[in-house]
């Protein structure tokens, strides 16, 4: 395929395309002034931070795809965005341009019991789905960390994962349709409620995770699946991080897939303790919260075997949780992890590469002995029951020496993984940070096929330019 130019990027607005975008969204629905501006022009990512031309507002898709019409006839950029929890700089707007936020889109349209899916606009907020679930018995399983705050379009844009991903998948696992305003503001009605449905190119899935770089999500058909009937949570705790990462290992080797398998390093712990106050252990080296769910007699059977297979790992102990609320607080102790670690430096970096399972325990020791070789401050936690791993860097964006200590080791932790067979991203997504290193993953034919279905999509480069991968100068 040809490579395309793309557009020059619009750092400012010209007083009539703002007159147009306030005819299109209403005018208390475009913002332009420079401190109504600031908040988004970054996202939850360290040290990235570009601004916005307008921020825009729309209340219905009809309006977003009026919004996204306009742009491209001016060749505006168009930068989507949610909550703005991201942690990959997807919504940064880089080039400037019209940032389409859609928090105004914020309904449920239906919960349909019959045929356990429930509809959605975008800019509804995650932890809303389950809770709109719950009065019918049902369960909407993806739980990123940003549930309370992040929207479900942004989830489906970025695929989130969460704490429950080992047993229920992430977000790609319960889409099963959207409408989504296209390239050149055509609007397309994708899926459907059939479990069984594979007429034509599963067109879908190719939206899952884009990023907002192929179109805009503005409405979501989600599965739901029956609420479990009984849960059990267990804290083992060991004194080495090796120790507590083949414990997980051997769980599933076992053929046990519990719904949580969490882990936290003693530094987090630490920080979680003196944040939270939930009674972690603090004298160990690691921690893994074990949760299982289900049919009661099988909760009861795994927990029991999980907690066997702990103490035979080494674990120093195993603390039961003695009912509901204590359950809760020690899930509520790793949800906070981010923020605890948030407190003890001025910048904290959150990465999320992810390995087979099989190589826990060698990509968190080659974690720790980076962190000693570039003498940074490194935390390690993260979803080891599905080999997702956060090294949790807590450094100073102002410290350039010690940056630059900050980018050797990202490079490292990076190249590891991906020698693993892993991942650079197991839920954030590529978005800016991790535009660097996204080609080393792939063989040139599937990176250029990336780009090709970009190309196509998006001729003129205007959706959230500048992620995941730059598009191929003209040629000659």
């Amino acid at each position: 395929m040809t490579p395309v130019t793309k557009a020059a990027p619009v750092a400012t607005l010209s007083s009539s395309t703002i007159a147009r975008l306030r005819e299109l969204a209403g005018a208390e629905n475009v913002l332009t002034e420079r401190e109504d501006l600031i908040p988004y022009g970054f996202d939850g990512t360290a040290a990235l931070k570009h601004g916005a031309a307008c921020v825009v507002m729309p209340r219905t898709s009809e309006v977003v795809a009026a919004v996204v019409r306009f742009a491209v006839s001016q060749g505006i950029p168009v930068v989507t965005r949610g909550s703005g929890t991201g942690l990959s700089g997807g919504s940064v707007p880089v080039e400037g341009g019209i940032v389409l936020t859609l928090v105004h889109l914020h309904r449920i349209l239906e919960v349909d019991p019959a045929n356990l899916t429930l509809l959605a606009e975008a800019g509804v907020i995650t932890k809303a789905i389950d809770d709109a679930a719950l009065p019918h018995g049902l369960f909407y399983p993806p739980d990123p960390g940003s549930m309370k705050i992040s929207t479900i379009g942004g989830n489906v844009a970025n695929n989130s994962g969460g704490l429950r991903g080992l047993k229920y998948g992430v977000t790609r696992d319960y889409v099963m349709g959207m409408e989504v305003v296209l390239p050149d503001g055509s609007v397309a009605w994708l899926g459907s409620k059939c479990v069984k449905d594979v007429a034509g190119y599963s067109m879908k899935d190719l939206f899952v995770g884009s990023e907002g770089t192929l179109g805009i999500i503005t409405k979501v058909l989600l599965k739901l699946v029956p609420r479990p009937k009984a849960r059990r949570t267990l804290l083992a705790s060991f004194d080495s991080m090796e120790a507590a990462a083949r414990s997980v290992s051997r769980i599933i080797e076992r053929q046990i897939i519990p719904c949580t398998l969490e882990f936290l390093d003693r530094r987090t712990c630490e920080c979680v303790e003196d944040y939270a106050k939930v009674g972690l252990p603090t004298s160990a080296a690691a921690v893994v919260l074990m949760e299982t769910d289900g049919h009661p007699a099988v909760v009861e059977e795994e927990a029991a075997a999980m907690e066997s297979i702990a103490r035979e790992c080494g674990a120093i102990s195993v603390e039961k949780a003695a009912d509901e609320a204590h359950a809760v607080r020690l899930a509520t102790a790793r949800r906070s992890a981010f923020s605890a670690l948030a407190r003890i430096r001025p910048t904290t970096i959150l990465e999320d590469v992810t390995v087979p399972r099989s190589h826990l325990a060698e990509i968190v020791a080659f974690v720790e002995e980076v962190a000693a070789r570039h003498r940074l401050q490194i935390a390690t936690f993260g979803h080891f029951g599905d080999g997702n791993v956060h090294p949790t860097i807590l450094t100073d964006e102002t410290d350039h020496e010690e940056m630059e200590r900050v980018h050797l080791a990202l490079e490292e932790i990076f190249s590891k993984t991906i020698e693993l067979g892993g991942t650079i991203t197991g839920e954030h997504g590529v978005g800016l940070a991790k535009k660097p290193f996204l080609a080393g993953q792939f063989d040139q034919a599937s990176y250029t096929l990336m780009k090709q279905v970009k190309q196509a999509l998006d001729p003129q480069g205007l959706l959230n330019p500048g992620k995941i991968f730059d598009l191929d100068a003209p040629t000659a």
